[in-house]
């Protein structure tokens, strides 16, 4: 059994490295273009390729990959020479800096061709402004350059007299355009595997703050559909097996067909209408506000009654049809025969092989429940990871995106381990192999 574990962790393993190398490249070649997503739609070429530049967007796909998936500081770093460090500062944004010996933090800032320090003391003092121009460097054809992290989060390279333009954009002043610019940016990430998937492009915060407090919302509103649907699914789902063709089975069936029908969107409409509009039993709109959504139980009633609806269908009639073929099966007739009591028969011969296709089932839809979810969020303005995923998509927000992506993969590759595992217990040749 541990054998067949640990051969399955590892090709999971591998099955996530090939699902992030394509979430990458779909998510990079979808349609859309990022600066006039982000700056509007009347952006000149200089200032799309400004932009791009300053994003690390105009690097080769191999090298956005592995800044991506393992982070840049690491090679940062070389061309620095100092440690760095990423700090949230009091208004929730992140701010990276070199760390000097004395513990200082300190970054770098051009002005004309004077090279400037702004230094944080490591005893909580003002920042100290000071002239750093020794930090440039001989390059070759008698050029001089320096290495260093910029106000803006990246580690760059100044060169003298290069004349680069940037155009940065200032709320409430417009564009702006200076001269002697980087001439190499280097933003600076630590990578999904570290948890730092980047900087969202559509609210400039950390996508992992904001992406883990959507999972949680989403895992609350999974979590209490799941334990409504599935042990409700499975039980009526072995009556109606153990009963085919009675009035019971014919009931269940065609009801259990009737929810798993009907769009998610209508199911959740047509419970507004009613329970909301109409009886004014419970609120028909989902705005947590800061709170969490266990703090408003009252408003995860119709999001979790319109999933535990489509759920509750499609896994009864699965269990039901699993049921029916093991009840078939000669080892039960022969059970029969040996006049063993009809309840020992079910319980403990066919339950087990019957669960062997609800629990794939079962293992499959946690993953709609985290993924498809989304039209249940959108319907009912539930703040969850479906919803974020929808407007990070629509913005083309490719660091939102893709680290949404990422986790429900993970979700999705760590559900079916757990359902190994399941396996080895239910069935006695994974078990013995």
């Amino acid at each position: 059994m541990a054998k067949f574990i640990v051969r399955r962790f590892f090709l999971l393993l591998l099955t996530m490295l090939l699902v992030s190398v394509a979430v990458f490249l779909i998510t990079e070649a979808s349609p859309g273009n990022v600066a006039k997503n982000v700056l509007g739609a009347f952006i000149t070429p200089e200032q799309e390729a400004s932009f791009l530049a300053q994003m690390g967007l105009d690097k080769p796909v191999h090298i956005r990959y592995i800044h991506w998936l393992l982070g840049s500081d690491w090679l940062a770093r070389r061309h620095v020479g100092l440690p760095l460090r990423r700090v949230t500062n009091a208004d929730g944004f992140v701010d990276w800096w070199a760390v000097r010996p004395n513990g200082d933090l300190v970054r770098w800032k051009l002005i004309g061709e004077d090279l400037k320090t702004i230094t944080l003391p490591a005893d909580g003092g003002d920042p100290v402004i000071e002239l750093d121009n020794g930090r440039w460097q001989s390059g070759e054809k008698g050029t001089q350059y320096a290495w260093g992290v910029d106000t803006a989060n990246s580690v760059v390279r100044w060169e003298k007299g290069a004349d680069m333009e940037v155009w940065t954009f200032v709320v409430g002043t417009g564009w702006m355009k200076t001269t002697g610019g980087p001439v190499e940016y280097i933003p600076l990430k630590k990578g999904f595997l570290r948890g730092d998937p980047g900087i969202s492009l559509r609210t400039g915060r950390p996508v992992a703050d904001t992406i883990f407090t959507r999972l949680r919302n989403s895992l609350v509103l999974a979590g209490i559909a799941f334990v409504l649907v599935m042990p409700t699914a499975l039980l009526l789902g072995m009556v109606a097996g153990l009963k085919e063709g009675s009035l019971k089975d014919r009931t269940l069936s065609i009801g259990g067909m009737m929810f798993s029908v009907i769009p998610e969107f209508a199911t959740g409409i047509f419970l507004i209408l009613i329970m909301s509009v109409w009886l004014d039993l419970v609120p028909g709109a989902t705005v947590f506000g800061e709170k969490a959504p266990w703090q408003r139980l009252d408003m995860l009633i119709l999001p979790v009654l319109t999933l535990t609806l489509v759920e509750l269908g499609y896994i009864l009639r699965i269990t039901r049809a699993s049921m029916v073929e093991v009840m078939k099966s000669p080892y039960i007739r022969t059970a029969h025969l040996k006049g063993l009591p009809y309840w020992r028969i079910v319980f403990k011969h066919a339950v087990r092989n019957a669960m062997m296709a609800p629990i794939t089932v079962i293992m499959l839809h946690v993953n709609w429940l985290m993924g498809g979810i989304v039209i249940v969020e959108v319907v009912f303005g539930y703040p969850g990871l479906g919803k974020y995923l929808l407007e990070s998509a629509l913005f083309k927000d490719i660091n939102a995106l893709e680290a949404g992506a990422m986790i429900l993969v993970l979700l999705a590759v760590g559900t079916q381990l757990v359902a190994d595992v399941i396996y080895t217990f239910l069935n006695p040749r994974i078990r013995y192999a």
